[in-house]
């Protein structure tokens, strides 16, 4: 599906004399902080540090651990800054986005530009010299996934958008377990596969909330152009997956008990969400009734709780 571009409404607060760099030096410091997304990158780092310890088995270096940490956030935050420039046209035009600091004019493209590509350079330069150039390789490969082939190709073309394009952020899975041994194996994949397949379960129900956002500017997520019972029975098939894939740790051995039981319990819970939703979408209930962010909510609680048994896991075997 392809849509066509749509024009900004004048983005910004800024008088006609006024520039950025004229506006508080507070204010313009929390506007390229707010450019890399910190709650989002929190989320990413909930994935990285667990994967560590499972890695090592124990208690990483807490130097590395350090390092992979602000390496990960300079990376998360310029490709969410790149994002953001991109998406300027757009953002402007969205409720929820309305605040972002290019739409009020706290932040010039051209300065959001700049900063995005910085940041990708100094955490690829980081991972590289101080982590090993494995994590730096896939740290810069989550950002440009995540800039080109989501933000240019996909956003805009197809509902398939945050299927494919949720592959970035499964990423720091991968880089928690490099980041320890300089190598692949099947844990970090298994765990890489349970993010991908919790991504669109996670997603659609916000994309569900505020679907006329995305319709009045063309972006055609699922709930778009889907009904509320084609989306929920998605997410219900998305979500018996995922909860397949992450028991999987425990017969190859990677995890004990504890995990499997929190997987299995956290795993549990989140399916009576989901077909929670699904029969209130096949009622038609519509509006506040549909609860849909209920899952949306449980799905950041339940990837902090599977992420937190991976952690904890290796202690108690």
């Amino acid at each position: 599906m392809c849509v066509t571009a749509v024009e900004s409404r004048p983005a910004g607060v800024l008088g006609a004399s006024e520039s950025p760099s004229h506006r508080p030096f507070g204010a313009r410091v929390k506007a390229f902080v707010a450019l890399t997304k910190p709650r989002i990158i929190e989320l990413l780092l909930i994935t990285t540090v667990p994967v560590m310890f499972l890695a090592q088995q124990g208690v990483p270096d807490l130097t590395l651990v350090l390092l992979t940490c602000v390496g990960g956030y300079l990376s998360a935050g310029g490709a969410n800054a790149l994002n953001m420039y991109i998406d300027r046209d757009i953002d402007a035009l969205m409720d929820r986005t309305s605040q972002r600091p290019l739409v009020t004019g706290m932040v010039s493209p051209r300065e959001c530009l700049a900063f995005g590509i910085t940041l990708a350079v100094v955490s690829t330069l980081l991972f590289g010299l101080t982590v090993n150039w494995l994590s730096a390789w896939l740290s810069l490969g989550a950002l440009l996934f995540y800039v080109v082939v989501y933000t240019m190709i996909l956003k805009r073309r197809t509902s398939q958008n945050i299927v494919w394009g949720g592959i970035a952020g499964c990423l720091p899975v991968l880089i928690g377990w490099s980041a320890v041994t300089d190598s692949m194996s099947w844990a970090p994949v298994i765990l890489f596969l349970v993010m991908f397949f919790w991504t669109p379960p996670h997603y659609w129900p916000l994309s569900m909330k505020v679907k006329d956002d995305y319709a009045r500017v063309g972006v055609p997520m699922l709930p778009v152009v889907a009904s509320n019972k084609v989306v929920a029975k998605q997410i219900v098939i998305y979500s018996w997956v995922m909860v397949g894939v992450s028991l999987l740790l425990t017969p190859l051995g990677y995890t004990g008990w504890f995990y499997t039981l929190v997987a299995l319990v956290a795993g549990g819970w989140w399916l009576w969400e989901a077909h929670g939703l699904q029969n209130r979408a096949k009622a038609e209930v519509t509006g506040g009734k549909l609860k849909e962010m209920r899952l949306f909510h449980w799905s950041i609680t339940y990837v902090s709780l599977l992420f937190v048994a991976v952690a904890v896991d290796p202690f108690l075997r």
